[in-house]
């Protein structure tokens, strides 16, 4: 598995710290508030997890599951929901918690489809911000790090669902997912 990778794009130290740093961010943004964080299957699951950790407040977690890529690499423009929140979000402060913030169509959808459900507000929080593929005006309210047009994998993120694992993120080898 690791001699698909091309390079570690981010360390798991770096990741480390740099969700530290998001989670006291969101403690001060959401001071005597309790946000309702929710992760959108799968990539964000690893990542969800390490920054409601770091979040001191009460809290609370649902997942969606959205999809534009299916197994692909490039999304495919039409946005499925596979799975829907279980809570509420009436009048709540909304975390919207995900793995890469690549060409926003997916999330420009979900956005628009969450508001209609009148939260309180909506914040996006994204570990990575892929600027150069962007295809949909919306930008991450907090941003991990920005990463260059390259594919990334681990920490949650995948190729054919593989490579979650890896507790970095690294270039995957363009012979990995060319063929």
């Amino acid at each position: 598995m690791k001699d698909d990778i091309l390079r570690v794009l981010l360390s798991q130290e770096q990741i480390d710290q740099r969700v530290h740093e998001l989670g006291a961010e969101l403690t001060e943004k959401f001071k005597g508030e309790e946000p309702l964080f929710i992760g959108i299957l799968k990539g964000s699951f690893v990542f969800m997890a390490d920054l409601v950790r770091c979040v001191d407040l009460k809290s609370s977690v649902d997942f969606m599951a959205v999809s534009s890529y299916g197994c692909g690499t490039k999304s495919s423009g039409a946005v499925k929901i596979m799975k829907d929140l279980n809570e509420d979000i009436a009048g709540r402060h909304v975390v919207i918690v995900e793995d890469i913030l690549d060409s926003g169509v997916t999330l420009n959808y979900l956005c628009g489809y969450l508001q209609n459900r009148k939260p309180a507000d909506i914040t996006l929080v994204t570990l990575l911000d892929k600027p150069a593929r962007r295809k949909a005006p919306i930008t991450a309210d907090f941003a991990g790090f920005e990463v260059p047009d390259e594919f990334v994998v681990g920490y949650g993120m995948d190729y054919a669902e593989k490579y979650r694992n890896l507790p970095y993120v690294g270039i995957l080898k363009p012979e990995v997912y060319s063929n």
